[in-house]
Parts: structure tokens; C-alpha cells; sequence
């Protein structure tokens, strides 16, 4: 599985950005992937989540949510595709049901490129526990 890009959830990366730590699997595929040039990528909805989360007083951040996702592009992230047929597969999931729309985009990514998906979140984590995608618990 190593070798693979690597796909950051919302949660990773706020945590990314803001510095703080991972669990150690988490932590060792980052550092992997930054060892031998492994990509490693946020979906264009995690902006729009970003901006859901502020909007809603659930997050709090020192910058507008659109100059923080541009910094979490400065640390050397790539933004992944988010095209109609991520879009669609995402509305089609096989297995556990995921209810959060960013969820089931970040999912349908994963799955359509065959990322590896850094998570903490439950939902994530059960659908890849039942084999619909790879994912590293963060």
C-alpha cells in the first residue's frame, strides 16, 4: 500500500495545517510519503467544508477560510480532482452508508484514484474497515 498518494479529510487537514500531531500511523505515511516524493492531497470540498465549519461558529480560525486552505496548498498538498464522475460515484457508495455529503465526496475520491485516505473520523474509518477504500486512522 505504500507508494500510493495520499488523500487528507477536513480533520487531518486542519491538523496538518495548524501543526499538530498525528497518530503514529498517521504521522509515518506523511513522512513517507514526504521521503520518497508520494503525493499527498486535499479534495476541493475540504475548502468548502472549511467554510461550512467557520459559518457555523464550529471552527475558529486566525485567517478567512480561503487564505487557510491556500496555506495548507503552500505545505505542499496538491489539490485533487473533484470532477462529475467523483461526484456521481459519491451519490452510489457501496457499503456502510456515509451521510455527510463531504464525506461521501472525499470517499468517492479515494476510491476513484486509488488514494490512500488519512481520517479520524468513524464514519471514514468504518467504510474502509469494510473494504471500500484504504485509510490511516490519524
Amino acid at each position: 500500500m505504500t507508494g500510493r498518494p495520499i488523500l487528507l479529510d477536513t480533520c487531518a487537514a486542519i491538523w496538518l495545517q495548524a501543526g499538530a500531531a498525528f497518530r503514529p500511523e498517521g504521522e509515518a505515511a506523511l513522512q513517507e510519503a514526504q521521503k520518497i516524493g508520494t503525493q499527498v492531497l486535499v479534495s476541493p470540498i475540504t475548502a468548502w467544508e472549511i467554510g461550512l465549519l467557520v459559518s457555523k461558529g464550529r471552527l475558529v480560525l486566525s485567517l478567512p477560510p480561503l487564505t487557510w486552505f491556500e496555506q495548507v496548498l503552500e505545505l505542499g498538498v496538491d489539490l485533487a480532482p473533484l470532477t462529475p464522475d467523483i461526484l456521481i460515484a459519491s451519490s452510489q457508495l457501496p457499503g456502510p452508508p456515509l451521510r455527510d455529503p463531504a464525506d461521501r465526496i472525499v470517499a468517492a475520491t479515494a476510491r476513484a484514484m486509488r488514494y490512500r485516505l488519512i481520517t479520524r473520523d468513524r464514519p471514514l474509518l468504518d467504510f474502509a474497515a469494510s473494504g471500500q477504500v484504504a485509510a490511516i486512522a490519524c
